[in-house]
């Protein structure tokens, strides 16, 4: 069965990969086979990240802040220092804010929709050129951009520019995939429910908030490490090879 989840001979770029959802797939991706960049704004957790896991295969850390154009910019050519293609590129990076409806403010949705939706779109454009030097036929280039159950549901746990950034990203990746699917280049999303990352850690570092939150999950618990690099794997292969345009919650039926 390798065959079919092998990423033997590709390169990665997992932007947030220096931890939670990123750090998952960048060591799937190694374990599979591929040659991983991570990039993180803080380039000494980039390192340190990029260290452990090179005990899986070859991974390089960069820094980035793709809270502007000319981060995503940078980022594009510190790639193409590293490689002259790129088969699979996850946008991960991503951030949230909280605050009551009354109190939040239009920074709130200035910083969530810079990065959850228009860093996204500039790293694939900045990076088409190394995407399109991969892509052919038989196997295309992959970007995966990560969704998350919140633009899916209305579960907005008052964070209000978070699930609207979300829902931009889902339909973002469905007019790419329309788009760039003729130069052989499939786009897909992968919608989290709950994972173990920085942005939950309030929730499960608590035993309380953390059985209480998994009342909501038919499944009654959170999403394993690996099982979120496993989808990640499966688009990256063979079996996101005729897959363009779809959106995969992977949730624990949350969003039933």
């Amino acid at each position: 069965m390798q065959q079919y989840f092998s990423l033997a001979g590709r390169t990665a770029l997992v932007t947030g990969g220096s931890r939670g959802i990123g750090r998952m797939i960048a060591q799937g991706y190694l374990e599979a086979g591929a040659r991983v960049i991570i990039c993180c704004r803080k380039i000494a957790e980039g390192q340190q990240t990029a260290q452990e896991l090179s005990q899986y295969g070859e991974c390089t850390a960069l820094a980035a802040d793709l809270s502007t154009e000319a981060g995503a910019r940078q980022l594009a050519a510190d790639v193409g220092k590293l490689t002259d293609r790129l088969d699979i590129l996850v946008n991960n990076a991503g951030t949230s804010w909280g605050a009551p409806l009354e109190d939040f403010p239009v920074s709130g949705w200035e910083k969530v929709m810079q990065l959850n939706v228009i860093s996204v779109f500039s790293c694939i454009q900045q990076l088409l050129p190394l995407l399109r030097a991969s892509a052919n036929a038989d196997n295309p280039a992959r970007v995966i951009n990560i969704g998350s159950v919140a633009g899916i549901s209305s579960f907005g746990e008052q964070a209000y520019s978070y699930g609207p950034s979300k829902a931009a990203v889902h339909q973002l990746s469905r007019n790419l995939a329309r788009e760039l699917v003729s130069e052989h280049i499939n786009v897909n999303v992968i919608a989290p429910g709950r994972f173990p990352s920085k942005m939950t850690s309030h929730i499960h570092s608590d035993p309380e908030a953390m059985a209480e939150d998994c009342q909501h999950i038919p499944m009654k618990r959170w999403g394993r490490e690996e099982e979120m690099a496993a989808l990640a794997i499966m688009l990256a292969g063979t079996g996101g090879a005729y897959m363009t345009g779809n959106i995969i919650p992977i949730d624990g039926g949350f969003t039933l």
